[in-house]
């Protein structure tokens, strides 16, 4: 499966649409190439791992008492390091991130994962290294 976004439920946007048809394009370009006998070489790409979903802060009713902060909103796939603001309390307290390295988070408020208590997923960056193929 291919997921592209980040875009709105029930919205149909063209450049979404545009890059989705890339992607299939490419993968069956890929898959003919590899049919007919094409080598490839080794290679090496950036890849973002999901590490961890993280929750909107919670009060002890499980009510939501903060809002993603300004700052991280749509602010997906740039670093997060420790001591950057993650959420705004309804009482205007900053929740800062408290971790040991940098990440990079992603479906940061998005309307379809409220309801699974996600208010964004952590990804760290690393490299996949893919070996020669014949």
């Amino acid at each position: 499966g291919v997921e592209v976004g980040p875009q709105p439920q029930g919205v149909v946007r063209a450049d979404i649409l545009d890059k989705m048809r890339k992607i299939v394009k490419h993968g069956l370009d890929f898959v003919q190439l590899f049919n007919e006998g094409k080598e490839f070489p080794p290679c090496t790409i950036e890849v973002f791992k999901i590490m961890e979903k993280v929750d909107y802060p919670r009060n002890k009713n499980d009510e939501v008492i903060g809002i993603i902060h300004p700052k991280l909103q749509d602010q997906d796939w740039q670093p997060l390091n420790n001591g950057d603001p993650l959420f705004l309390t309804l009482d205007g307290e900053v929740i800062a991130y408290k971790g040991d390295c940098t990440v990079y988070p992603t479906f940061i408020n998005e309307a379809a994962y409220y309801e699974k208590k996600q208010a964004f997923v952590k990804t760290v960056k690393m490299k996949l290294t893919a070996k020669h193929i014949r």
